[in-house]
């Protein structure tokens, strides 16, 4: 099942203006023309300080996958979804900094890639080709599940990307959902139609974001017209200005995203868009 919709091309534009056209195949594949221009480490948090972050391992079905998990022990639980690089630097610091949110949440990061960390755009687009995205759903789902096993009364679901397009799916798909804070990412018509959400359902998109049909305004708007119609409780936010991934603040996370083009700076809107993720999950995970 394949995340991103079958589109003709997606036209990315770098910091210096220029077009890049990307085709996307009918099996809906991204061709990045990013491909080999860059190559980040992998694993910021591999310093001297030692991880705040509990290695588990949850089973489902007839397989078993590393998640990690950092927060109260009956704290409100949110599964946090990554990008298409895998559980890299960037989404572990999105988790950190939810646990530390309000009164504090419990975050749990499934690892979808199964151990594979992503350097460069050529090797994230592989990975994400071959992911088993019903798999992944699957793996959402024992993550709630096991939350609620272990000290959180309420599960939401966060994502970046990739995820966030995934923690959409999931307000579909996994009943036990609670409350869904998607970033810039929205599923293909395959995977889930947004209509048949279960869960209410939060979006933050950048209006500068070019990746067409799964994160750009008109995407964002269309998600929004289609939890409207179904009265899915909602909020769809678009940030002035912003390009996509732009919650990625971390000086790995600003150089990665400067290398790919997108060079916008603004720490405001990932405040603010904090600020409506820590009211929204409040709201709904609140026992």
């Amino acid at each position: 099942m394949m995340l991103f919709s079958a589109v003709t091309s997606i036209v990315l534009r770098s910091s210096a203006s220029t077009a890049f056209a990307v085709a996307a195949s009918s099996r809906g594949r991204l061709f990045s023309p990013f491909i080999g221009q860059f190559s980040v480490r992998a694993m910021a948090d591999s310093a001297a300080s030692p991880s705040p972050f509990k290695k588990i391992q949850i089973q489902r079905d007839d397989t078993t996958f590393d998640a990690y998990v950092v927060g109260k022990d009956d704290a409100p639980g949110i599964v946090v979804l990554q990008e298409w690089w895998g559980v890299d630097f960037e989404v572990k610091n999105h988790a950190v900094k939810i646990s530390q949110l309000g009164q504090g949440f419990k975050a749990l990061i499934p690892d979808l890639y199964r151990g594979k960390v992503c350097l460069d755009v050529a090797e994230a687009q592989h990975t994400m080709d071959g992911l088993d995205w019903q798999g992944a759903v699957k793996d959402i789902r024992a993550s709630v599940n096991w939350l609620k096993a272990n000290g959180s009364k309420k599960a939401g679901v966060t994502g970046f990307c990739m995820g966030g397009a995934l923690s959409i799916a999931s307000s579909v798909l996994v009943p036990e959902v609670d409350a869904v804070v998607a970033f810039y990412g929205v599923p293909s018509s395959e995977l889930a139609d947004p209509t048949q959400a279960k869960a209410p359902v939060q979006g933050h998109f950048g209006e500068l974001d070019n990746f067409v049909g799964f994160s750009d305004v008109t995407a964002a708007k269309s998600l929004e017209e289609k939890l409207k119609a179904a009265g899915v409780p909602h909020e769809v936010h678009i940030y002035p200005g912003n390009a996509h991934a732009f919650m990625n603040r971390s000086p790995e996370g600003v150089q990665r995203r400067k290398s790919m083009g997108m060079a916008d700076e603004d720490e405001a809107a990932a405040q603010l868009a904090w600020s409506r993720f820590q009211s929204w999950m409040t709201k709904y995970l609140s026992a």
